[in-house]
């Protein structure tokens, strides 16, 4: 069955309160979720709330909450009803895919040293500065990047534990298993790869699109839907369509996050200027910019202290060689496809269009 979307009333489809205002009920669930998890953290031990403080700074201080929007979205695309009598268990459960970002984030900031996120210290920095100010015995470095770890582990111990909490009855659970098994295992693969990748100096297409895909696109895009329409049982078509379009669209959006990580402006990033350069990041526009002949990146790529004149010299190189415009080429490229398998899948409205539209604000955020 192939839904066909009025391009007239594109962007102009009804949504219900839920729909509307998605990102702010995430939030409240988090909010809750994170408070009663505080509560009994401090009745084990009141040194534990800190941590919790962390994790709870971290997961409610930023973020555009894509992966529950998409989850939501692949929900309603499969027939969920925002009226329905589970409609607040299925947000509550996908709600729960922001602990999973935020394990991921924490995890990969320590793991490519990266001091600052969203404008603010990234976890291990904070923890190891505030090891420091209290003239605790040991490294100060050492304990920030312990504390990083668990973090991260806490939080992805409780995006298990909010899901499962969440109310949503047996048979739901079992069909959403699947996705949410596949998820955390192909983003964990996605990290070891980008490890990897970089200890081993690959700077091929081919390695930075494979960690594309398994490291963003997968958990991003691709599963949240497929965790959504599996929720509300949605025919082996559907998902089918779903994930092809999540796929795309997941990569597309990788690869925009890794142009912004080269020409970003800090003050909207959070991060500093050239990131992924001084971090080393094996990205694609880096991997077409050594094959085009940048050959600024052989000394700029994985220099910590990376000056801001070289960083406009890679910018400028990366330009001119041709590998801004490719990479540019293969988001739309990605994004024209990803729209096509929507086109071609089993979607009901509002979703189809309200799909189409994150598909392009997803690929289309400015420098």
């Amino acid at each position: 069955m192939r839904v066909v979307r009025d391009t007239a009333d594109h962007g102009r489809v009804s949504h219900h309160p839920l729909d509307a205002a998605l990102p702010r009920h995430v939030e409240e669930a988090l909010t809750t979720y994170l408070a009663s998890r505080r509560a009994s953290g401090e009745a084990m031990d009141p040194s534990f709330a800190s941590a919790v403080d962390a994790l709870s700074g971290f997961v409610l201080g930023g973020g555009k909450r894509i992966r529950p929007t998409y989850a939501w979205w692949g929900w309603r695309a499969a027939g969920g009803d925002p009226d329905g009598e589970l409609a607040t268990e299925v947000l509550t459960a996908v709600s729960s895919l922001e602990l999973i970002q935020a394990c991921a984030l924490i995890h990969d900031d320590l793991m490519d040293a990266s001091s600052v996120r969203r404008g603010k210290p990234t976890v291990h920095i904070a923890f190891g500065a505030h090891h420091r100010e209290q003239g605790w015995l040991g490294s100060s470095e050492r304990f920030g990047m312990s504390a990083a770890v668990l973090i991260g582990d806490i939080a992805l111990a409780w995006a298990d534990d909010m899901l499962f909490a969440a109310g949503l009855p047996a048979d739901v659970l079992r069909r959403m298993s699947e996705p949410w098994r596949d998820m955390r295992t192909e983003m964990l693969a996605g990290q070891y790869l980008d490890v990897l990748t970089q200890a081993r100096g690959d700077s091929s297409p081919d390695a930075a699109l494979r960690i594309d895909r398994l490291k963003t696109a997968a958990y991003t895009v691709e599963r949240p839907l497929h965790m959504g329409a599996a929720m509300a049982g949605g025919s082996p078509e559907l998902i089918d369509g779903l994930r092809a379009f999540g796929a795309d669209i997941g990569v597309a959006f990788q690869l925009r996050d890794d142009l912004l990580g080269v020409f970003g402006d800090p003050e909207v990033t959070g991060k500093p200027a050239g990131d992924d350069l001084s971090e080393g990041k094996r990205t694609l526009l880096v991997a077409l910019g050594a094959q085009f002949g940048a050959d600024v990146l052989d000394t700029a790529l994985g220099k910590p202290d990376l000056d801001l004149g070289t960083v406009e010299e890679v910018r400028r190189a990366l330009v001119e060689v041709g590998a801004v415009d490719a990479v540019e080429e293969r988001i739309e490229e990605l994004t024209k496809s990803a729209l096509a398998a929507l086109d071609e899948a089993a979607v009901a409205e509002p979703a189809a269009t309200k799909l189409a539209d994150l598909a392009i604000s997803s690929t289309k955020r400015a420098f």
